[in-house]
C-alpha cells in the first residue's frame, strides 16, 4: 500500500503497480484489447522501426534525453514507453486502464521506468516537475478532451516540451465519411469480448476482398478504411499475418472505446494558446493532428 501523509489516503499496490484508480472504469476495453495484442505494436515483435520513428519523429526529441525525466499520459501497452526509455531519462508512464499490466510486463524491469495507473484528470504527481511530456493516442477517448490537455500542462516544468497528438475534425463532408461514428453509437455498448469476436471474424472474413480493394490507386485504402478495415499494405512493413494482427486491433480500437471526440486544427491551437506556450507546432501528423510546445517560464 501506498499512504499519503497528508490526506491518510492509502492506494493498493497490485502486481507491482501502484492504483490511484479502480480497476474497471471506463477505459476498460483498452485495458482487454492491449492484454490480447501487448506484443503487436512492439519493434522487437514486427522486426521493423515503426513505433521508433513515430516517437521520435513526432516528439523531435534527441536520441539521448540522461539526466532528465518524461512523463508519459496514456501508455497503452507500452510502445512508446520502451522508445522513451532507451534515451536514458527517467520515465513515469501511466495509463487509466489496466493496459499498466502489459506495459509492466514488458519495461517494468528497467530501472529507468515506474508505471502507474491513475487518472489523468487527477494525476498522483506534483505539478511543474516534468522535464518532458507526451500523450499519443489518448486526448480523444477521455471525457473532456481540453480538460485533459489542461492537465498535462500542469505537470510539465518552464522550459519543459509538450507532445501531442489527437484524431482531426475537419468541418466538412469529409468527417461524415468517417463510418466508424455511425457504428459507434451501437459497439461502444457490446461487451470487449463479444465485440472482439466480431471485429476478428469481421476482419478475417473482409481480408480477401481489402486485399483487392487496396490494388486501387490512391482510394484502396481510403475505401478500406470506409468499411472499417485498417489495411497498412504499403504504408507499413508487414507480413500478411501481421498485417492481419494490426486490422483486427485497429478495427476494434475504432468501435470499442466509451468516447471519441475528434478535435479542429484550430481548436488544439487556440489550447496551446491559452497555455501560454511557445515554439508552438500544430499540424497533421502520424495519428491525425501532432501538437508540440514549450511551456513558458
Amino acid at each position: 500500500m501506498l499512504q499519503c501523509r497528508l490526506c491518510k489516503r492509502q492506494f493498493e499496490i497490485a502486481g507491482s503497480i501502484p492504483r490511484f484508480v479502480a480497476l474497471q472504469n471506463y477505459a476498460h476495453s483498452f485495458g482487454f484489447q492491449w492484454k490480447i495484442h501487448s506484443n503487436t505494436q512492439y519493434d522487437s515483435y514486427t522486426g521493423t522501426r515503426i513505433s521508433e520513428e513515430r516517437f521520435f519523429g513526432e516528439t523531435k526529441w534527441p536520441k539521448r534525453l540522461d539526466g532528465q525525466t518524461i512523463l508519459e499520459v496514456g501508455c497503452g501497452s507500452g510502445r512508446f514507453t520502451e522508445q522513451a526509455a532507451s534515451t536514458g531519462a527517467m520515465v513515469v508512464s501511466m495509463d487509466y486502464s489496466h493496459s499498466v499490466e502489459s506495459a509492466y510486463a514488458h519495461n517494468g524491469h528497467k530501472d529507468n521506468v515506474l508505471i502507474v495507473q491513475a487518472d489523468m484528470y487527477q494525476m498522483p504527481f506534483k505539478e511543474n516537475v516534468f522535464d518532458k511530456v507526451f500523450c499519443f493516442g489518448v486526448l480523444q477517448h477521455t471525457p473532456n478532451v481540453q480538460n485533459a490537455f489542461r492537465a498535462l500542462c500542469r505537470h510539465l516544468k518552464c522550459g519543459g516540451s509538450l507532445v501531442i497528438d489527437v484524431y482531426p475534425k475537419y468541418g466538412d463532408p469529409r468527417d461524415w465519411l468517417i463510418t466508424k461514428y455511425w457504428v459507434r453509437p451501437l459497439t461502444k455498448r457490446v461487451s470487449p469480448d463479444r465485440l472482439y469476436r466480431w471485429c476478428k471474424g469481421y476482419v478475417h472474413f473482409m481480408w480477401p476482398v481489402a486485399r483487392v480493394i487496396n490494388k486501387i490507386p490512391y482510394f484502396g485504402r481510403r475505401l478500406n478504411l470506409r468499411l472499417l478495415i485498417a489495411d497498412y499494405r504499403g504504408v507499413y512493413p508487414l507480413g500478411e499475418e501481421l498485417l492481419k494482427e494490426w486490422a483486427v486491433l485497429d478495427t476494434f480500437d475504432m468501435l470499442s472505446p466509451m468516447y471519441d471526440s475528434p478535435q479542429r486544427i484550430e481548436a488544439v491551437k487556440e489550447w496551446f494558446r491559452q497555455a501560454g506556450m511557445t515554439n508552438v507546432e500544430v499540424n497533421y501528423g502520424y495519428n491525425g493532428i501532432e501538437a508540440r510546445g514549450i511551456k513558458a517560464g
